[in-house]
């Protein structure tokens, strides 16, 4: 990496060190607890598969075979239970070794690199199972530095940000991700260089992706508000700054704080969206569909299943939603999804976006098909056939020849991204 010096009072998330954690639950136990639950479900998973092939097969043969059939699906259903409930003993057995040995006590997995990093993806892909049964893993809405959480009263921030400036840049990150992958690539964070440029504070947010957008948009929107009224200086100005899903969680909870009237809202000045799905991502669509396809025949329901266990926020990523109308009461699974709600945007506000291709040429056919790999330009430009995002097009910027996760840290996305807000909004409501 390069130098990652953020200047004066500035700090980088990617930085190791500092004296800031704050007591966790064990994570190594409940990782392990985690691993020894899906054990156990597995062998049912294997049952239903094995007994959904075995009855094509029976059925081939006749009524003949019925007392044959009955015997096979007694004797499979006893194996495959005797499996699982060996795999639940187990569990049990090593969790109160760990309990008792004190295994993981002071281990934290979600303050290091590479632990955040295995929680983000944990996240990511069953978060909002974590979050329903209370699991350690799962990631609180935060704020964090050197990965470890800063409580929100003005003793912690001034701590933490003793630099701290009245312009806010606020990042956001996507699906599975967390504050440490801003500093994908050599170059120094975006934070650090817009803090040396402009002199605002970066401040980077942790949450758990795999819930709801909605969800998250309200959690970030209450966490800001906190934020801005214990923070060290008066807060002037707010940028936005999201990466793919963390774009739309941005949007959810600009739009669900101006409903509701809070005051951080009003000193948004840009939101900026890099790679944003604002009309969907196709791998999700894809995956939705495969799953209601391999429903249909009991040899392929396992692999149904498997796919029914993303998350709530994967399955968002399907049309972009941002409010919890679009996903409350209704079934997750049905083929047809109802029409996303269409959420205004912050009319005081410049909104940009970055869209990106892996061809030079965004016209070029394998551009055209495949994006930024996880994104298309549509999307991610928000304007489709049926549905259109009113950005504008002199707030956008095209970024040939690149993927999806190299807009976390590129040096031609940072000179767009410092020059937008280098430029005061067009109508803030609260002069800087």
């Amino acid at each position: 990496m390069g130098s990652r010096d953020t200047g004066p009072g500035h700090t980088d998330p990617t930085r190791s060190g500092g004296d800031l954690h704050n007591p966790s639950p064990n994570e190594v136990r409940a990782l392990a607890a985690l691993a020894f639950d899906d054990l156990r479900r597995f062998p049912g998973a294997i049952r239903a598969m094995h007994l959904g092939i075995a009855e094509r097969a029976f059925r081939g043969v006749g009524p003949a075979a019925l007392p044959v059939k009955l015997i096979h699906d007694a004797l499979s259903s006893s194996a495959y239970g005797a499996i699982g409930a060996g795999a639940a003993r187990l569990g049990k057995a090593v969790d109160a070794a760990m309990e008792e040995g004190g295994i993981g006590e002071h281990v934290s997995l979600s303050t290091t690199q590479k632990g955040s990093f295995g929680l983000a993806v944990l996240n990511g892909l069953i978060g909002d199972q974590l979050e329903r049964d209370g699991s350690a893993l799962a990631q609180p809405t935060s704020v964090r530095l050197h990965g470890e959480r800063i409580e929100l009263d003005e003793p912690s921030l001034r701590d933490a940000f003793p630099g701290a400036t009245p312009h806010l840049a606020v990042f956001i990150h996507g699906l599975t991700g967390d504050e440490f992958c801003w500093s994908w690539g050599t170059e120094d964070a975006y934070g650090s260089r817009l803090a040396s440029d402009l002199g605002s504070t970066p401040v980077y947010l942790r949450y758990n992706s795999g819930l709801h957008v909605s969800e998250n948009g309200r959690t970030v929107a209450a966490l800001l508000e906190e934020l801005v009224a214990a923070w060290p200086a008066e807060v002037h100005q707010i940028a936005l700054v999201g990466h793919s899903m963390g774009g739309l969680v941005a949007r959810s909870a600009a739009h669900q704080a101006d409903a509701r009237d809070q005051a951080w809202v009003r000193r948004v000045g840009h939101i900026v969206s890099l790679g944003t799905p604002h009309l969907g991502a196709p791998l999700e669509q894809g995956a939705h569909l495969a799953a209601v396809a391999l429903h249909k025949l009991p040899e392929t329901r396992m692999l149904s299943s498997f796919l029914r266990r993303r998350s709530a926020g994967i399955r968002d990523l399907r049309h972009g939603s941002l409010v919890d109308e679009d996903w409350r009461g209704r079934d997750p699974e049905a083929l047809r999804a109802a029409a996303c709600k269409e959420v205004p945007l912050l009319p005081w506000a410049t909104h940009c976006f970055v869209s990106a291709t892996v061809t030079r040429d965004p016209k070029h056919p394998l551009g055209r098909l495949l994006g930024d790999v996880l994104v298309l330009v549509p999307s991610a430009r928000g304007r489709g056939r049926t549905r259109r995002i009113p950005f504008r097009d002199e707030h956008g910027h095209h970024v040939g020849g690149t993927h999806h996760l190299a807009l976390l840290n590129h040096p031609e996305v940072y000179e767009r991204l410092r020059d937008w807000l280098a430029t005061a909004p067009e109508a803030l409501a609260v002069p800087a």
